[in-house]
């Protein structure tokens, strides 16, 4: 399965861009230091979701940062996308997997300890764990987890699957960002604290150092 960079995974959300151009924000999510793209819509019809995929597709080509479709696999196909990302009420990962082939990129929701195990036999590359914060980009029922939280789904889904990146999503900024590295995460998922920025490029360079902070601090509290 392909190896999957999670440290700064940018989600663009047509709801929580300002109205500006997905392609652009993209672009400009790369050049602050995303290492990963997904392209979520909840609301635009399948022709849409296609164009505006293949948009975002070509802006970025070349940079070396894959794009995700959020749920839809028939948009990522259509789009040739590097993958998808599916959450627990979607098209399972193993039939996602069958669908897109052994080089497609496939990520996987999880939300709880049992959610987590599933990572023991779904075909998926990587995980990512959430709300950990409170968030309006999707509406969450349940409370958030937070960083303790955070860290008790993602020990449950490295004991099945280690070796698979984790990440973590909901409500996550400048502000938390390291406590979520310090519990485990990989990397973090954004969304609002970039694209709602006016700034995308050093907003997302602001969060990049970060994580990549937070990263070093927590490898050299391990060796």
């Amino acid at each position: 399965m392909p190896s999957v960079d999670l440290r700064l995974y940018a989600i663009l959300d047509p709801t929580r861009a300002k109205g500006r151009a997905l392609p652009e924000l993209a672009l400009a999510a790369i050049t602050g230091g995303a290492t990963l793209v997904q392209y979520r819509d909840k609301e635009g019809d399948t022709r849409q979701l296609v164009e505006t995929a293949r948009a975002i597709r070509a802006k970025i080509a070349g940079r070396g940062v894959p794009l995700l479709i959020n749920d839809r696999i028939d948009v990522a196909l259509a789009a040739e996308a590097e993958g998808v990302h599916v959450g627990q009420s979607d098209m399972p990962a193993a039939d996602a997997r069958r669908l897109l082939g052994p080089q497609a990129i496939i990520g996987l929701t999880l939300k709880t300890e049992d959610d987590a195990r599933q990572m023991a036999q779904a075909p998926v590359d990587y995980g990512c764990i959430g709300g950990v914060f409170a968030t309006l980009s999707k509406l969450n029922p349940e409370p958030p987890l937070g960083p303790d939280g955070f860290a008790r789904v993602a020990a449950a889904a490295r004991q099945v699957a280690p070796g698979k990146p984790i990440g973590a999503i909901a409500g996550i900024d400048a502000t938390n960002a390291a406590s979520v590295i310090r519990a485990g995460a990989d990397g973090i998922a954004v969304i609002s604290a970039l694209f709602m920025e006016e700034d995308v490029t050093a907003a997302t360079a602001r969060l990049r150092a970060i994580v990549d902070e937070a990263r070093a601090a927590r490898r050299g509290e391990l060796a």
